[in-house]
This record gives structure tokens, C-alpha cells and sequence, in this order.
């Protein structure tokens, strides 16, 4: 059974999501101010967190940025009735995995949450199968259970999305990905119309991780395609 925490303060909307995804076998909490929803989503373990953007207390995005900021990596599904493409961006780069937009149907409600707990189980399997925990290219050192970077031995704060960018191009060497694979491979669905959010994504990818930004060492760009992470023959 999963265990999902809705942050919501429209009390139509939470009995209509409160009912869905017990047909799915969850276990619904609810919190209807953005304090108190921040605390127990740091407190207490969730498979996922259903988050309105405009809340009583600590926003939405607010509680999505503190809560990777503390390393908590419970996916994301984010509520709100703005519209605007800098509101969607704004929410993907605090840290949700997924945006929907009021008012939706409820069908969509619930595949965007499938399609959430499918990336996890895959997650899961790939974690089990995986024999490398660990990448190293010389000063750049990649910790993939601890979700830890270090450069010189100095660690480097990376967002949710610009570590799991980090950690699919480092983990294919030489691999070309252009924006449309890595909006795909990274936020877990097709995004069409967003290839600026990888952009500023790499853009401060290299400006942590690179020695002179200007000229990448290790996150390449492939002239007509997009992106990839320099191997040993580069």
C-alpha cells in the first residue's frame, strides 16, 4: 500500500483526490496548511506528495525547494490553477516531478500518479540490479545511493533534477541525448515545448561542476543534437 500526503486547502478538491487514490490502495493523509504539510512531509515517510502551489503558510514551491534542500526525494505531483509557463517551470525546477493544472480530469489525476509509481518501481529495480553505486572522472566524484557530488573532495549542492541529469549523462559516457530524450529520461514523461529547461539546467550544471564553464570538461555539447558527458577517449 502506498502512502501519499495531500497539500491541499480546497476541501472539495481533497475529498475528490481522498477518493481516487484509495481506489488505487493508498494510504491518504491530508494537510491543509503549507506548515504544517511541510513538517510531517519531513518528518514521516511518503511514497508521494500531492502539493497545491498557492497554500496558507509555506507555498508550495517553498515546501518542494526546503524539502530537497533536506535531501527528501518523495515525489512531487504539483496542484495549481496558474497557467502561465514560468508558474510550470518555476514548480519542475523547485523539485516536482510532475505538474497538473486546475481544473483536471479526473482520468489524468490518476495517470500522472501511475505513471509516478511506475518510475518508482523501476527506480527500485534498477537500484536493486545496479552493481555500480559509485562514478569517478578524475576530480568528480558521483554517489549515486547518497545522491552525494563532490568535487576536490568538496561536496557540491545540486537540485533534484540537476543531479539526476548529472547522474544519467555521467552513467553513459560518450552517449549524445538531445533535450527532447533528456526532458523524457529526467522528468519522467514527454514535456514538449520545454528544451529551455534542460538548457538552464546544464547551464548551471557546469557552472558548479566545471573548472571554467566556458569550456566544459566533463557535460559536452553535441553540435545538432544536444548534450553528452565526455569518456576517456575525449
Amino acid at each position: 500500500m502506498k502512502k501519499v500526503l495531500i497539500i491541499e486547502d480546497d476541501k472539495d478538491i481533497v475529498d475528490l483526490l481522498r477518493i481516487h487514490l484509495e481506489d488505487l490502495d493508498c494510504k491518504v493523509e491530508v494537510s491543509n496548511d503549507g506548515n504544517e504539510g511541510l513538517r510531517r512531509a519531513l518528518q514521516e515517510s511518503y511514497d508521494l506528495l500531492v502539493l497545491d502551489i498557492m497554500l496558507p503558510g509555506t507555498d508550495g514551491n517553498t515546501i518542494a525547494q526546503k524539502l530537497r534542500a533536506f535531501e527528501i526525494y518523495t515525489p512531487i505531483l504539483m496542484l495549481t490553477a496558474k497557467t502561465e509557463e514560468v508558474d510550470k517551470v518555476l514548480g519542475l525546477e523547485s523539485g516536482a516531478d510532475d505538474y497538473i493544472t486546475k481544473p483536471f480530469g479526473v482520468r489524468e489525476f490518476i495517470a500522472r500518479v501511475k505513471a509516478i509509481f511506475r518510475r518508482l518501481e523501476q527506480d527500485t529495480k534498477k537500484s536493486n540490479q545496479a552493481d555500480t553505486k559509485h562514478l569517478s572522472y578524475g576530480d568528480l566524484e558521483i554517489d549515486l545511493e547518497k545522491r552525494k557530488v563532490t568535487l576536490n573532495g568538496q561536496r557540491i549542492d545540486l537540485t533534484l533534477k540537476e543531479f539526476d541529469l548529472l547522474a544519467l549523462l555521467a552513467g553513459n559516457p560518450g552517449r549524445s541525448y538531445n533535450r527532447d530524450q533528456l526532458l523524457n529520461d529526467v522528468w519522467g514523461y514527454e514535456f514538449s515545448g520545454y528544451e529551455h529547461t534542460v538548457n538552464s539546467h546544464i547551464n548551471r550544471l557546469r557552472s558548479k561542476i566545471e573548472p571554467d564553464a566556458s569550456h566544459p570538461k566533463y557535460i559536452l555539447t553535441t553540435w545538432g543534437v544536444g548534450y553528452r558527458f565526455s569518456d576517456e577517449m575525449e
